[in-house]
């Protein structure tokens, strides 16, 4: 059993049977019907995954980990907020005629700040501390911008990443304020995985641990009969993640990581996505 599937059915289960329900509550999300999106949740989920055992790709059903990294890649090479720069179509729902999610996510990476050192922006300010200033407890990139949140479609649910240098490995801590775990549980997982790794070869050093902290970690109503379908498979074994030995951040693509021996279940149930 691979660790990623391992720690998803723990959190699942734990959703399931010690979760609370916000059926009394006012949510905002909806369906698709205009119905009240409720859920059964968990608040405060703390899960680990080293990277120096194993790539943390789930096998209960498939994760289409280049996609996840090509949007890793949107946010943070490319610092965009443009759907239409990006090759899957998970963000259309949120963007205006022109393909805009307004100041979120890449917006919030693009914009450059005033250091003694020079201008940077948060990705080139975090890799420029990597190699330059190792020891330091301060290198974080953040996109909960406050003053902006009004002119964003929709306000980040992965939100801070914090990295720390220890033993010559690259360590991070991921906070996520809204976690959907059927739909994007693996999902932002993978990305966050490769995005440290990329950040390590960039910096010279090995990928060490992903902390992943979770505020409001949710199973969405409709989707708790097919959960429960999923954490009774069988997982098979981690695969082996291969990437490209590049030293530049922005040489990377979704095609440098490859997942060889990648065996997953079979998936065809549709997934209804709340808005």
């Amino acid at each position: 059993m691979s660790r990623a599937d391992e720690i998803f059915i723990d959190n699942c289960r734990e959703i399931l049977e010690h979760g609370v329900s916000d059926k009394d509550m006012n949510v905002r999300p909806r369906w698709e019907d205009g119905t009240p999106a409720h859920t059964i949740k968990k608040f405060g989920l703390v899960n680990r995954y080293d990277l120096t055992k194993e790539f943390p790709l789930l096998t209960l059903r498939r994760t289409y980990y280049r996609s996840a990294i090509d949007e890793i890649l949107w946010i943070y090479q490319k610092k965009s907020n443009n759907v239409r720069e990006l090759s899957s179509h998970i963000w259309d729902a949120w963007a205006d005629e022109n393909g805009s999610i307004g100041k979120a996510y890449g917006y919030q990476m693009s914009v450059k700040h005033r250091y003694p050192e020079g201008e940077f922006d948060q990705v080139d300010r975090a890799l420029f501390d990597l190699k330059n200033n190792p020891a330091s407890r301060r290198i974080l990139l953040n996109m909960y911008n406050h003053s902006e949140l009004c002119e964003m479609a929709l306000a980040p649910c992965a939100y801070s990443l914090t990295l720390n240098v220890s033993g010559g490995k690259l360590n991070a801590i991921l906070n996520q304020r809204s976690q959907d775990m059927l739909t994007a549980s693996n999902w932002n997982v993978c990305q966050y995985a490769a995005l440290v790794i990329m950040f390590a070869k960039a910096s010279g050093y090995e990928a060490g641990e992903l902390v992943h902290v979770i505020a409001d970690a949710h199973i969405y109503d409709r989707h708790i009969d097919t959960v429960k379908r999923l954490i009774d498979k069988k997982p098979f074994d981690a695969p082996v993640m291969t990437v490209e030995d590049i030293t530049d951040f922005y040489a990377f693509t979704k095609n440098s990581f490859k997942a060889e021996n990648y065996r997953y279940h079979e998936f065809d149930e549709k997934i209804q996505v709340a808005v």
